[in-house]
């Protein structure tokens, strides 16, 4: 059940295909019951790719208990202090996380980096906290539109990246995600076009594969986020480069975020 499996075919790795919901800061522990109830009547048998949801700290409980033992949906957090207990007012460690029934958890998100200052030293921090853990990262890494428009993006992107995983055995990196979220597509609904995302794709598998030998950066999963909608996420999913969704406000609606699911269960991956 954990997001990393992989299948093996002549052609290399096949990832599994892994659409995680982000709640962020919307939906109350009360709200969550009834959402994970309708979202099991909508979505159907989802053999061959995963899901996940993020709901707030304050909800975590109440998935768990609404999604139940067998449920194959994993359940992940949307954050994590380093420190495994202490005197951090306000923040929740590994540990809580895992022992409430988490399987990953975000970290790096652009909004995180953006209104509460998280910097690429933290990332790197989170990331070995929750391997340290059990939990499975999702490493979030994204440009601004100023980068973009200035050309920067590939360095943004590659400095985050190495940033974020500095210090992890080469062996580890398969367990953990990746998601490109470009900030300026981040809620706008103004989402990337495959033929900005893919690239950018390419070159996080690259440097993954510059790091720890291309076998391994082949066989990381690559997430798209930002503005994905049922309406385009067949677009994304057309490209073998892209492995998944982090679903923002399309997620928050049950029959929305199961149509999406539906579209990515359907859509087969081709060449870009």
């Amino acid at each position: 059940r954990l997001p990393y499996t992989t299948l093996f075919r002549s052609r290399g790795p096949v990832r599994t295909r892994f659409i995680v919901g982000n709640w962020k800061m919307n939906k109350t522990a009360s709200d969550a019951g009834a959402f994970v109830h309708r979202l099991s009547q909508e979505l159907p048998h989802h053999a061959g790719i995963q899901i996940g949801l993020t709901p707030p700290f304050t909800a975590l409980h109440a998935v768990r208990e609404a999604l139940g033992p067998a449920s194959a949906v994993l359940l992940g957090a949307q954050n994590l202090y380093w420190e495994d207990k202490g005197a951090f007012t306000g923040e929740v460690s590994g540990a809580m996380l895992k022992d409430i029934g988490c399987q990953f958890v975000l970290v790096g998100h652009s909004e995180r980096r953006q209104y509460f200052g998280d910097q690429d030293s933290w990332t790197n921090k989170k990331v070995l906290a929750a391997l340290r853990h059990g939990l499975q990262p999702i490493l979030c890494v994204g440009e601004t539109l100023q980068d973009r428009d200035s050309g920067q993006t590939d360095l943004v992107i590659q400095r985050q990246l190495r940033a974020g995983l500095a210090g992890i055995e080469a062996h580890t990196l398969p367990t953990l995600t990746i998601a490109y979220e470009p900030v300026w597509a981040i809620g706008t609904g103004r989402a990337a076009s495959p033929e900005q995302a893919v690239p950018v794709h390419r070159l996080i598998r690259r440097t993954i594969g510059e790091l720890s030998g291309t076998d391994i950066g082949n066989h990381v999963r690559i997430l798209y986020g930002g503005s994905v909608t049922p309406h385009n996420i067949a677009d994304f999913l057309a490209s073998e480069e892209i492995d998944g969704a982090l679903v923002g406000g399309a997620c928050l609606d049950p029959v929305s975020f199961a149509t999406l699911v539906k579209v990515a269960i359907g859509s087969k991956p081709t060449t870009v």
